[in-house]
């Protein structure tokens, strides 16, 4: 018996994403929203929805900010990821459930130029799915950052994210984003960037860069290590 991979007759292609044609999208990472979550530790995922935030920056990338009926109990978008993007598009929908329907949110999305889109919602079934399904459906290349992205429970978790796979949406890790943008550590564009996002938001690999950096010191390094790989 001989197994077959995929759909022989579409060979597979791997999207790379391309810092030139990339934005970021924060989507009701709202105060009142946050408690909803529970397929994450408080402290956990709070880093986590600082660290996708801080991705624009460390990358230039356009970002577009939204939340939803503010005033009542979702409340405003975290502060931190506020005051990380000054500058950036702060679309305040009024109780528009799928970000794409409200129009002020598409035509700054629009206005970025790129087509494909970094994305994280609360909650991972509704906010972030129905805005992804909605991207692809306008042929966006849409990538979700699962770990900025929070439920109910992971099963709801699961099931919105095997939706959103079925839909040709990739669902992704921050890091692997990240690595991705960044593509080698020789990118002198970005990577002293990424150094300071790694130890801001993964301690265990700024742990990492911190003995690499100590073996450079004190001569201790393999030879052939000394470039990050």
């Amino acid at each position: 018996m001989t197994l077959e991979s995929g759909n022989s007759s579409s060979p597979f292609i791997f999207e790379r994403l391309d810092v030139n044609n990339t934005a970021l999208l924060i989507v009701d990472h709202q105060v009142g929203l946050v408690p909803l979550v529970r397929d994450y530790q408080p402290d956990e995922f709070r880093n986590n929805l600082l660290a996708h935030a801080a991705i624009g920056n460390v990358f230039n990338l356009p970002t577009v900010l939204s939340s939803t009926s503010e005033t009542g109990p979702n409340g405003p978008l975290i502060p931190e990821i506020v005051a990380m993007h000054p500058t950036a598009p702060y679309i305040k929908r009024q109780g528009v459930i799928d970000a794409w329907d409200d129009p002020n949110f598409r035509a700054a999305v629009q206005a970025t130029g790129k087509q494909q889109l970094i994305l994280a919602g609360i909650t991972t079934d509704v906010c972030a799915t129905f805005l992804a399904l909605s991207l692809r459906q306008e042929g966006y290349s849409v990538f979700v950052n699962a770990q900025a992205s929070g439920a109910a429970s992971a099963v709801v978790a699961e099931d919105a994210k095997a939706r959103m796979r079925d839909a040709g949406v990739y669902v992704v890790s921050p890091y692997a984003i990240v690595s991705d943008l960044l593509r080698t550590w020789a990118n002198n564009s970005y990577n002293v960037q990424t150094i300071g996002w790694d130890f801001a938001y993964w301690s265990l690999r700024g742990f990492m860069t911190d003995a690499h950096a100590a073996a450079i010191k004190n001569g201790t390094l393999v030879p052939g290590e000394l470039d990050f790989n």
